[in-house]
């Protein structure tokens, strides 16, 4: 049996459009990416939307959408598995034709009948036609479905990177149906036909799909196919250990966007759930390319662990160059629909931004530090800051003004003005900071007020601090 494992690297990702793109769904669709791109191969795309009924256009938009934000860029156009039935079904007519299918006009009554008698004389419930040695002489003028001959003796052997080497005993497996009664393919045949097609040479899943590897296996060999190289990756587990599910809170990618994490955090985070590099947990896409392998995949199911992320979010954003955050930011706020930043505010961001991001985690938190330069005169103080600015705090803003008026606006000039006031009153720094917060931001938690003070200007420091004496 030939491996495909010489030829250039193509990998797969294959969601059903029934909903939105899962956030397990993401991770295999970047395992697959991370695979392919590292090797210099291809990523492709399928839409696996066979099943009518559940298939929803709006879904393989979301779908779409979800993996550019990501920025998992697939080769050439996505491609839709229903729009290939006819393909499907003409290899099934050519198993037929070599001998490795057969037609089986069995009804539902009868396999129904079949499997009670097998129930009630203690033996395998496995369907085994009567139709599979039967000459086509004999064949009535009736509805059939076509099955696959699959062996009966000896086992089929799943060779994966991830999983070790999986035996199952053919005697376990049934004839699976490869055409319905009413001539469609069912979704194992199209799976491995579309596969096969794609030129699909390393196939990266779930292992939730093990099972089906070793039915699918018979397919490629009674084709005479080159069978891809297995790669079964654990599923996540929400924080309690259970499969991750709607009760475990965010699921799909999009969710992800608009609690403002950038990309780039939820790339590496979710390249860390069920894959390492020794103890790296913060690492750019270059180095992910560069390390990823089957051999960094663990064989237990990932924990999601929201601290992680939100961890690993706040180094991104640090780490961000500052074109960059902006950029995604006003992304994050048109995502959110929340409106657009008028010049001035871009501006102001421009200038805060290299103070606030190493103290931000997501975008939310971003906007909220940036808040002082977000704000327009006259800056309302939330109830804390209220607080700060009683009658006291007022007169010493007031003392404090026309010795800032004066100063040259450096952070020296402006540190030394701000202390000589509070030596004057006999009080700390600190306790200065918090009508002055209060004043410039309107909140009781800011970046630093010389931070500010730089940021906003003197003109509108100034403009400020008279408002707040009010």
């Amino acid at each position: 049996m030939t491996h495909a494992s010489d030829a250039p690297v193509v990998t797969r990702f294959a969601p059903s459009p029934t909903g939105f793109l899962h956030i397990g769904g993401a991770r295999t669709a970047l395992f697959n990416w991370l695979y392919a791109r590292g090797r210099g191969g291809k990523f492709l795309l399928r839409i696996e939307d066979t099943d009518r009924a559940r298939s929803t256009p709006e879904a393989t938009e979301a779908i779409l959408k979800g993996l550019t934000w990501l920025g998992l860029d697939w080769d050439g156009d996505a491609i839709s598995q229903f729009a290939r039935a006819d393909r499907h079904a003409e290899v099934a007519q050519e198993m037929l034709a070599n001998g490795h299918a057969y037609k089986c006009f069995a009804t539902q009554d009868e396999i129904a009948a079949f499997r009670e008698q097998a129930k009630a004389e203690g033996r395998s419930t496995l369907y085994q036609s009567s139709w599979r040695e039967a000459d086509p002489a004999d064949h009535p003028d009736a509805p059939y479905v076509v099955r696959l001959k699959a062996p009966r003796e000896g086992a089929t052997v799943i060779e994966d990177q991830v999983q070790g080497n999986v035996t199952v005993q053919n005697a376990q497996l049934d004839d699976m149906v490869l055409l319905r009664s009413d001539g469609t393919p069912t979704y194992m045949l199209a799976v491995v036909v579309d596969d096969h097609d794609m030129g699909v040479t390393h196939v990266i899943r779930g292992d939730d799909h093990l099972n089906n590897a070793a039915r699918q296996m018979q397919i490629y060999q009674a084709m005479g196919w080159d069978v891809p190289v297995w790669a079964h990756i654990p599923l996540i587990h929400g924080p309690d250990g259970k499969k991750l599910s709607k009760r475990h809170g965010a699921l799909g990618v999009e969710e992800y966007q608009a609690m403002g994490y950038p990309a780039a955090a939820v790339r590496n985070y979710l390249a860390r759930l069920g894959w390492s590099h020794g103890d790296d947990e913060f690492f750019t896409d270059a180095q992910a390319l560069d390390w990823f392998g089957f051999d960094g995949i663990g064989k237990s199911p990932a924990r999601f662990d929201f601290k992680k992320l939100e961890n690993l979010s706040g180094q991104h954003i640090a780490a961000m160059d500052d074109a960059a955050l902006l950029q995604e930011l006003t992304e994050f706020l048109a995502a959110t629909g929340q409106p657009d930043l008028t010049a001035a505010q871009k501006d102001g961001l421009e200038r805060a931004v290299p103070m606030i991001k190493s103290s931000a985690k997501t975008f939310p938190q971003l906007i909220e530090k940036a808040h002082f330069v977000l704000a327009t005169r006259p800056i309302v103080p939330d109830e804390k800051a209220a607080k700060a600015l009683d009658d006291v705090s007022r007169g010493i803003l007031a003392e404090l003004t026309p010795q800032l008026q004066r100063a040259s606006w450096s952070r020296d000039a402006l540190e030394a003005a701000v202390s000589e006031v509070a030596e004057a009153r006999d009080m700390k720094l600190g306790k200065l900071a918090g009508p002055l917060r209060a004043a410039l931001a309107g909140r009781t938690v800011s970046p630093s007020v010389f931070d500010m003070m730089l940021v906003i200007g003197r003109e509108e420091t100034l403009a400020r601090l008279t408002d707040a004496q009010g």
